[in-house]
């Protein structure tokens, strides 16, 4: 497993479109997807033991964005041959059993990751209500463990934030997790 960090934020950069399949049987574009505030583009996958030490505060964190405009996707891309438990029926095991409220899609192909320039799990893109990126940051201080319950809420505060002037913060903490599992 290898551990990287993503990049610094582009403040700006405007989120790529895509048309992908979701574990609930319709398929999602970027405009089905977008909230009245802005939108937050999650890369989890069902196996990386970084994405499962947050999966509860991601659920909380999507709950709680909704109330203040923002939709939230997730997209897994990881290759399903070298991985299967992110293959689509696990998928939808998963949205099942974590009960996510959001759509959870299939990026086979893979060609909507290297779009976005996805480099982890969980690799978070946070965008104002123009869709111009203004979150590219961690979801707390969490690793591969998840930490303490009192730890600033930084994707939360920094979408609420953007939800409240269409702005991110200046200074961000990289999200780290396991590697995009690329296809050969």
């Amino acid at each position: 497993m290898v551990s990287l960090q993503t990049p610094i934020c582009d403040f700006g950069w405007k989120a790529p479109d895509f048309d992908l399949p979701g574990v609930d049987g319709k398929r999602y574009r970027l405009a089905d997807v977008v909230g009245p505030k802005g939108l937050l583009v999650m890369f989890i996958c069902n196996h990386c033991p970084y994405v499962k030490a947050v999966r509860q505060r991601i659920v909380r964190d999507a709950k709680e964005l909704l109330a203040h405009g923002i939709q939230c996707v997730a997209i897994s891309a990881n290759d399903a041959v070298q991985f299967p438990e992110d293959d689509f029926a696990h998928m939808k095991k998963i949205a099942s059993e974590w009960d996510l409220p959001f759509p959870y899609l299939y990026d086979e192909n893979q060609s909507v990751a290297k779009a976005y320039g996805a480099v982890c799990t969980p690799d978070f893109f946070g965008f104002n209500r123009q869709l111009e990126l203004q979150y590219r940051g961690r979801l707390d201080a969490s690793r591969k463990e998840t930490a303490a319950e009192n730890v600033r809420r930084d994707l939360f505060e920094a979408m609420r934030q953007v939800a409240q002037t269409g702005h991110g913060p200046k200074d961000q903490i990289p999200s780290m997790g396991c590697s995009i599992k690329w296809k050969e």
